[in-house]
């Protein structure tokens, strides 16, 4: 399997997700998220953290291209973006169906050698 490397701003917006991902209560934003699109004061409400870090938060995954704000009146509403998910959903895709393939072919050979041995197994 041949895998064409991804473009320099592709690796780069693939580096901010798994980034942004990699923190346990930007993740669990991302699961409020799923339900609809709600308030910063509500993705803050489970975290016994401070405002300035909510607020670090909130800029980690709008740099990952995660949510995206809007304004209403003094209140902002914050929604959850799909596409780079996907992106790195796929990413992960092509490396699951290469690594499977390997482990496929390490499988198959080991029953080859098992075979040849008087192993059938």
């Amino acid at each position: 399997m041949v895998i064409d490397s991804p473009a320099k701003a592709d690796r780069d917006r693939l580096n901010l997700v798994f980034a942004a991902l990699s923190d346990p209560i930007r993740r669990g934003m991302l699961e409020q998220l799923a339900a609809g699109e709600t308030s910063i004061s509500r993705l803050a409400e489970p975290y016994d953290v401070s405002q300035p870090a909510i607020s670090k938060h909130m800029r980690v995954l709008e740099r990952a291209g995660l949510i995206s704000r809007t304004k209403q009146g003094r209140e902002h509403r914050i929604r959850v973006n799909t596409a780079p998910i996907e992106q790195a959903r796929g990413w992960i895709g092509v490396y699951a169906r290469l690594w499977k393939e390997q482990f496929d072919a390490v499988d198959e050979y080991l029953k080859i050698r098992r075979k040849r041995k008087g192993h059938n197994t």
